[in-house]
């Protein structure tokens, strides 16, 4: 029912294990034609779900429904993830293995991922991170994004904790270093750089790749080198 994990479990080696996706899980991008559609992260198709009899239903506390989940785990054993952090998505990778029978890739996994951060990231500067545009939305404490900002190297200047809504005037009055405009869950491109560009102009503005600072799982094994980067 997420999309990063729908990914882990693929690079678990349990592609034909896997009944249904959300239609947000794009990575591999041949999932949507090969699997069902049980719906998005919020919102589920409960009579397609009861049709595939799955054995197991694999979410995360931020990304699904709360009430759509605990309607599924009546019917359902249904395993849950909460990570704000590296060594959070470390122990989720494990038990994920743990439980598909599948711990050996799991900790080959693990391994990739903490190797790609062996290397020294270097300090980058104060930064505000956006999510959403009209309203300008951000990540702020309390997040995996802020965690992954931090080995990144940025210094996360958003004090409020999870994903606060700001007004211009309050992006000048933090003045980043860097404004990061973050290819999802907004879409933010180059045509919206200018703007950020007149309003910030003694900032640096960069779009950045959102499943490299958002997506728990296996697609972290490609963070490290982009973080160094960036």
């Amino acid at each position: 029912m997420v999309p990063s994990l729908t990914e882990l479990l693929v690079d678990l080696g349990l592609e034909e294990r896997i009944l249904g996706v959300t239609k947000f899980c794009i990575h591999p991008k041949h999932l949507s034609k090969s699997k069902a559609i049980v719906g998005g992260t919020k919102n589920y198709r409960f009579e397609l779900i009861d049709s595939l009899h799955p054995d197991l239903i694999i979410g995360n506390k931020e990304e699904n429904d709360r009430e759509g989940i605990e309607k599924l785990a009546k019917k359902y054993p249904v395993w849950m993830s909460d990570i704000f952090s590296l060594e959070d998505n470390y122990r989720m990778i494990e038990q994920v293995g743990l439980i598909t029978q599948s711990d050996l890739r799991a900790e080959q996994i693990i391994g990739k991922i903490k190797s790609s951060f062996a290397e020294p990231i270097a300090k980058k500067g104060t930064c505000v991170y956006l999510i959403w545009n009209e309203p300008i939305m951000v990540a702020g404490g309390s997040t995996f994004i802020d965690s992954m900002l931090k080995v990144a190297g940025f210094e996360n200047l958003v004090m409020q904790t999870r994903y606060p809504q700001l007004s211009a005037e309050d992006l000048q009055n933090l003045s980043p270093e860097f404004l990061l405009l973050s290819s999802e869950p907004f879409p933010f491109k180059e045509k919206h750089l200018d703007f950020f560009r007149s309003l910030l102009p003694n900032s640096q503005i960069k779009l950045v790749d959102g499943e490299l600072f958002s997506w728990y799982g296996s697609r972290l094994i490609h963070s490290g080198n982009y973080f160094r980067n960036l």
